[in-house]
């Protein structure tokens, strides 16, 4: 009983009986995780997910993108930029010479806007919780916010 408890206490899925357990902050541990399939990034932080037992719906970028809406809450709930939000080191991203365009000034509407046309131009993976959003995978920041 021992293992159930401090399970429980730490955040953790059961190691008893696997069943999804709240937590630090007593919140259920689902959490949405946005991806694109074929990526290797992604793939290695799904793996980290299912390794550390973290519930999540999965979510492809492409087929499912977020809408603008959707995209604006969860900037406002990560607290960074919206340009942190952008997959710089993508080809669409470098076509469309958004490097630029961020530097000119563009509205945060707008980037939200540009962001919810294509999923490819969207940082991934992209974690998003109740209280949290991060885009990338980052495991200090996973494991500060999931564990």
């Amino acid at each position: 009983m021992a293992t159930i408890s401090a399970s429980v206490a730490d955040g953790h899925r059961c190691a008893v009986c696997q069943t999804l357990v709240f937590s630090k902050k007593g919140i259920p541990m689902a959490v949405l995780f946005v991806e694109y399939p074929k990526c290797s990034t992604c793939k290695k932080a799904k793996a980290w997910l299912d390794e550390h037992g973290v519930e999540y719906v999965d979510r492809d970028i492409v087929t499912d993108n977020p809408s603008a809406e959707e995209l604006a809450a969860w900037i406002a709930r990560s607290g960074l930029p919206v340009r942190r939000f952008f997959n710089s080191s993508g080809m669409k991203y470098r076509e469309l010479g958004l490097k630029a365009r961020l530097d000119a000034g563009m509205t945060d509407q707008e980037c939200y806007e540009l962001l919810a046309t294509d999923g490819m131009l969207v940082k991934r993976p992209l974690l998003v919780g109740d209280d949290f959003a991060i885009p990338g995978f980052k495991e200090a920041a996973w494991t500060e916010v999931l564990l």
